[in-house]
Order: C-alpha cells, then structure tokens, then sequence
C-alpha cells in the first residue's frame, strides 16, 4: 500500500536570517568564456557559455546566516510503499532528504544530519546531500533554500502521489515533478515539467543534484566512455574532451573512483546515443543507487571535492558529523555551461526514476571501462526497458495538467502574483496545474497589488528596507506608464532596479539621480555607487557608496560593500575607520570579520590577523581562498626583511612550514 504523510522531523539546524535588502545586478557579459582544448568536438561548441553569466534578480541574496545551529523540527512529507520510502524537505526547495530501501534497510541517498547552510548558491545559502532539483539559470537554483508547494496527487490507480511545483521569477517559468511510488515499485517515479508559457524564448537549465556516500570502493558509472572533464593539470581551469576511466586531471588514475582526485573535480559523460541515460554509485558488492531517465534529461555528472585537506573540510563544513558524499548529477545540456534555448510557449516533460540497483560484483568493478558500464545497462534494462519507461512518461504526462488534491505546503505568493497579472491580458494561459492560492499572497506582494489594481507603487520611509525587487518586463511597462511614478522617489529606486538588470544603464542613472533629488537614501547611493564603479569610475564609486553609508551607517551590507571599494582601493586606513565606526552587532558580521583581517594585515597589526584566523566562518564562497591567502601573507611578511621579496621557492617552504589551519582551509586546488 502507498501511503503520503506528513512527518516531523527533528535536527540541528540554522536559522536563514534576514535577505540582502541590496540588489544584484545581472553580468553584462551574460555568456560566460570558457577556454576549451583542442580536441573538443564542433557540436560540443555550440552554445558552450551561453547565459551563464552571474544572475540573481529579482531574487534576493540569503547571505546572514551563522553556524550557530539549534534542535529545529521541520516539516517533511513522506512517500512510502513496501520498497521504498522517500522523504521531502518542502520548506527548503523540495529536497529529497532520504531514499530509503526498506528490504535491504539501506539508506540510498548521503543523509546530511544538519541543515547548515553554506555559500554555494546562486543565491549564496546552499546545503548538502539528499537530491537537489535546479532550474533556470547556471548554479544551485534560486530557491534551494526557499519553500515550494507541495500538493497531494493521484496515481494512475488512485494510490497518493505528491507534486512540488513554483514559480520562477527571473524567467516567468513554470516548473513541476510529480512524484509517484505505486504498490510493488522498485523505483520513485519523477515526473517533471517546466513550462514556458510566454510569448518570448528563454535560456533554460535543469539538472538533478544527487549526494551519495563517497567511500574508496564506490565507482560511478554511467553509459558510455566519452566524456567532458575539466582540466586541472595546468594553470587554468579548462574543458577538454575524454574517454573514461583514466583522466590526467585524477593524476592519470581511474576517474570512475572519486577519491582518486587530490582536488575537487567534475566530469560529464556524454551518452548521446543511449536509449535510457543513466548513472550509477555501487560500492565494492556491486550495488548502490541508480538514476535513469527519458532522454531529454540525457547528460550526466560526477562531482566530488577531493581528498586533499580543503576538500575534506568542505565535507565537514557543509555536514558537520556526517558522511563524506560524492554527487551523481542528470541534466538537458551537455554541460552545466552549455546553454539551452527554450522555445516560446514551450512545454518540456521527462520521468526519471531512483532506487537501489543489485550488480556483478566484478563487471562493475572491472578495469575493462565498456564491460563495466554495459553490465549494468544490460541488468537495468532487464528491470525497466525502454519502451516501459517512455510509457511510464507518457502516462504521467497525460495528467500532469490536473489539479493537486490539498496543498500539503505553501511556497511564496509571487506565483499567485503572476496569474492575477495575467488575468484580463492576452496572454498564453499556464497550465492548470499550477494553483497558488491567493492567500498566499503577503506583504512583499502588497505592493506589486497596489501598481497592478490602482496603477501606481505605494512610497514608504526611506529609513526602511526597500523590499523584494521585480524586473520582469510587464511589470517594468506598469511601473514606467504609472502617472506618478517620477514624483515618487521609492518609484524611481525600483525602476532604476528594473532599468539596469535589462542592461539601460543610463536609463537607471536617470532614475536613482531623480530619486535622489526627491529623498535621498542609500539605496539609490549605492546603486549609484555600484554603476559607477562598473563603468571604471571607482572613485566616484566610493564616493557614492559613502553617502549611502553615512545614511545608514548600521546597514552591515552597506558597510561590507564600502569597506570592500576602499580596500580595493588600497585605502586601509580609511577602511579601518569605517569597522570602528560600526554596531558592535555588525562587526561581529562574518563579512566584516574577514575584510577587517585583510585591514590588519595591511596595517600590519598581526596579532589581530592571528586572532582572527582562529574563527570559522559560515559564509566563505565556494572557490574562495580569502582566508588561507591572508594566513599565507601574515607568515611571508614575518619572515621578510623590509624592502625585500622573498622568492617563489622561499614562500613555498614557508607554505610548507606554516600550513592553514583546517578551519580556514576552503581551497579547491591546493597546488
């Protein structure tokens, strides 16, 4: 019998805090360079970059949250039948906590036993293990760690499904995945859809993140040898094309086994020509976990952090007390950085199943790359062949349309927001699915309520946080065509906002300069500020950025983006002013922290450095060596003469000799 329920599920976790009031701003390089080699096939070019740049709005950062973790019960939703039982984190993108295999009584998912965020994210807060479903734009997805809907649906023979679905701001999408375990299934059944219902095309991404335990005789495999991997063997950080297992880059080791990497790594296998794409983590007995799917969702991942002293402290920082986790990851492109167009009033659909899988022992672990993946395609295929599984996705796709039975949990209002703007226009209708009850509609969309029904956006104190920001083109027609909107300073700060991200620069230096002359507040500084600065006029930047400061002088984000202009600067002295300046509160900011180590360094106050190196820190980026760069300085510096430079092979001994502190140690490479 199926069963869906609703369960607590207690643990230590975090609190996300207050978002970013400030907004930020899209890349106006919006295709990303990527250096390739050679050998990189022509059709592996194409789109290569295509929309990745950086890109956060409307959305907001989540980026003041602490390691200070509390007992926190949380709201999971749980899918069972007599093999199987997941279970779901709604409040927190719909994470795929735990896939448990009951006859074996076999965890198949890397359990974190936290929830610790961590600045990996579009968005800056991230947290690992479990299944992770990303949308939209390059990186881990905009609400990752922000509540989806979640809503009770029926199987094919009545039995409860369950459907996590949202909107999605930065590009008016629609997405949906309708899980379903029915009696006797050896596979959860995903169903996912994201729909496009505009009149315009998009860029699109997808991939789904999976964490399993890593562990020395876990391999990964998947259908077919060739593969785009990511070349670390010189200075820079390239793709080039391959054939599994042995890589250069896993110091010409079998790549299939993730330990054998002393870095962080990553490769994409490319099966284009299998019938049902999959990837596979089975331990030395030959089984472990496996995912498959139609083949829309063709291309597949293997992630892992390495297993040199940064990359062990990743795995800790991110799940302190739990286990070590590689990622096995299916997406639509043959890369995370190949884009993908999707076509205006688009409607894409794919089913992808998870389970235990039982192998050869020995095939699996042959040396004999081919031998090995295709033992296991043949016993896959042996459990779901390809016309069964096309005819599973044709059979959700024929009532992914209808309507969940309850909503079981509530994800934000803006999905609500957008169908009421659509109300009345001529407009592609969005699929009935999606239902966003208009009682979830909240202050942030207040608003957004007043511009649609009374034509104009309501003011407010300029003392106070402006609030979520919108830049969809519809609504930047709305506010621009309000009869009041240039005697409105809060007006103008927003439609400046909306005129930068769709790249009128001059348009949106217009509009913070009005909103300026009507009531001065920060906000509108530092956007100036930052506009400035990205035009090459960093020191009309600082300038800008120190009206805004001086506005709201308790403002931490404001602060940190000052201090960080006048470090860049050189200023240190003036930077040094701003933190003893500020709340006892906001220098106790980690942001602030590590500026005000640099500032010490420069000043050459080393026992404050040394002091500071001794904190950890919640909210060092991914790929930031900030911290280790600073404790590398501190031991050049003592260990210089004044008016001489030490040489390479002198600061390489002192790297030896003074290695960082695990704590601060977040590198990805550490040659």
């Amino acid at each position: 019998m199926t069963t869906l329920t609703v369960v607590p599920h207690r643990m230590p976790g975090v609190a996300l805090g207050s978002e970013n009031p400030l907004p930020r701003f899209r890349d106006r390089t919006t295709n990303r360079t990527v250096s390739v080699h050679a050998n990189m096939p022509a059709k592996k070019l194409e789109m290569l970059g295509s929309e990745c740049g950086a890109r956060v709005l409307p959305y907001r950062m989540q980026d003041t949250y602490t390691r200070q973790r509390v007992a926190t019960t949380y709201q999971t939703i749980v899918l069972e039948n007599d093999i199987l039982r997941a279970t779901f984190l709604p409040a927190h993108g719909g994470r795929l906590l735990s896939l448990f295999h009951i006859p074996t009584q076999r965890e198949l998912l890397n359990v974190n036993p936290v929830y610790q965020p961590a600045n990996l994210a579009i968005r800056n807060a991230w947290f690992s293990g479990g299944i992770e479903w990303n949308v939209s734009q390059y990186g881990h997805t905009f609400g990752t760690c922000a509540s989806v809907y979640a809503a009770e649906i029926r199987g094919a023979d009545g039995e409860p499904g369950l459907r996590l679905y949202e909107y999605e701001r930065t590009k008016n999408l629609f997405w949906q995945i309708d899980f379903y375990l029915p009696q006797g299934s050896h596979w959860l059944i995903a169903h996912t859809r994201v729909a496009n219902p505009n009149d315009v095309a998009t860029s699109m991404y997808w991939w789904t993140n999976t964490a399993v335990d890593e562990r020395p005789d876990v391999r990964v495999l998947a259908p077919t040898k060739e593969i785009i991997y990511t070349d670390l063997t010189g200075k820079g950080y390239d793709y080039a094309y391959g054939e599994m297992p042995i890589l250069s880059t896993f110091d010409n080791k079998d790549a299939s086994y993730s330990l054998h990497s002393g870095s962080a790594n990553e490769y994409f296998f490319q099966p284009d020509e299998a019938d049902i794409p999959w990837e596979a983590a089975l331990g030395a007995d030959g089984s472990g976990f496996l995912e498959a799917s139609t083949p829309l969702l063709r291309y597949r991942k293997m992630f892992c952090w390495g297993s040199h002293q940064g990359g062990r402290h990743w795995q800790e920082f991110l799940a302190p007390g739990g286990k070590p986790y590689l990622e096995i990851q299916a997406g639509i492109a043959p890369s995370q950085l190949h884009g993908l167009t999707m076509p205006a009033r688009a409607d894409w659909h794919w089913t992808q199943v998870f389970g235990h899988f039982q192998g050869d022992p020995a095939a699996v672990h042959s040396p004999d790359w081919d031998y090995a993946w295709q033992s296991v395609d043949r016993l896959l295929k042996g459990r779901l062949s390809t016309a069964q599984l096309q005819a599973l996705d044709t059979q959700y796709a024929a009532i992914s349309d209808a309507p969940g039975q309850s909503v079981l949990a509530h994800g934000s209002g803006w999905g609500a927001l957008e169908l009421a703007r659509r109300q009345g226009r001529t407009e592609p209708s969005v699929p009935a699915s999606f239902v966003f009850p208009a009682a979830s509609l909240g202050p942030e969309q207040a608003k957004w309520q007043t511009l649609l029904k009374q034509g104009s956006l309501p003011t407010q104190s300029p003392d106070s946080a402006p609030g979520e920001w919108m830049v969809q083109p519809e609504w930047r027609a709305l506010l621009e065509a309000a009869p009041d909107a240039h005697q409105n300073w809060y007006a103008l700060l927003h439609l400046g906002v909306m005129r930068m991200e769709h790249f009128d620069a001059a348009g949106a230096q217009d509009a913070w300069e009005a909103s300026i002359a009507l009531q001065p507040s920060a906000w509108a500084w530092r956007n100036l500020a930052v506009l400035a600065s990205s035009n090459g006029h960093p020191e009309v930047g600082r300038a800008h950025m120190a009206q805004a400061w001086q506005l709201q002088p308790a403002a931490m984000e404001i602060a940190q983006e000052y201090m960080e202009l006048l470090c860049a600067a050189g200023d240190f002295d003036a930077a040094h002013t701003v933190f003893c300046a500020l709340p006892a509160a906001v220098r106790t900011h980690d942001r602030i922290q590590i500026l005000s180590a640099r500032i010490a360094l420069e000043r050459g106050d080393y026992p404050t450095v040394e002091q500071l190196m001794q904190h950890e820190y919640a909210v060092v980026r991914e790929g930031e060596t900030e911290l280790t760069d600073i404790w590398f300085e501190l031991h050049y510096r003592r260990n210089t003469a004044v008016g001489t430079a030490l040489s390479d092979a002198a600061k390489a001994e002192l790297r030896r000799l003074h290695p960082p502190p695990v704590h601060i140690d977040f590198r990805a490479i550490t040659k």
